[in-house]
């Protein structure tokens, strides 16, 4: 990864949030095409697939500079360890958070510290007073994230045959 050309959409302690880069292919069908990592939003991808999405991916975030899916990778060793995401909710205006973490970057924390530091760039950077988050109802994991960072459950709602629960963040509450 040529680190000339990356642009960082905000930093942690640990942690870079960055726009994906064309070479970013090999990590990114790493995350896409792995069942475990994705299991609870979306079939695995192909690497064709998966090459073609991190094209949408590129140009979305080209078109949006505030939003999108970027990469994750550790400040320290520049290890790849996820996605995350402030993307728009499919059929809504509402805005909703996500995260990927790739195997070896589970169990570190990071899905909280990535969480509550995309609150804080949300935020600052839009007029937004509410953020959600969607997750499966299996996904204990991620409900306890969101719960830690102080979203709150607002409900459930049905996206293409199944069930999701809805988490919100209030702005200001």
């Amino acid at each position: 990864m040529n680190t000339n050309d990356i642009t960082v959409v905000f930093q942690t302690e640990r942690l870079t949030v960055r726009r994906y880069q064309p070479d970013d292919q090999e990590n990114f069908f790493i995350m896409n095409g792995d069942e475990e990592i994705v299991r609870y939003i979306r079939p695995a991808k192909s690497r064709d697939e998966s090459d073609r999405f991190l094209q949408e991916v590129i140009q979305y975030s080209e078109e949006n500079p505030l939003f999108g899916r970027w990469a994750v990778n550790e400040r320290e060793t520049g290890n790849f360890v996820g996605t995350f995401a402030i993307i728009p909710v499919e059929g809504t205006d509402n805005l909703q958070l996500g995260y990927s973490l790739v195997k070896p970057a589970w169990g570190k924390g990071y899905a909280t510290e990535l969480t509550v530091a995309g609150i804080d760039y949300f935020f600052k950077n839009t007029p937004c007073h509410e953020l959600y988050a969607l997750t499966d109802p299996r996904n204990s994991s991620s409900q306890m994230v969101l719960l830690k960072a102080g979203f709150i459950q607002s409900g459930s709602l049905v996206e293409e045959g199944k069930e999701i629960l809805e988490f919100v963040y209030i702005r200001d509450r």
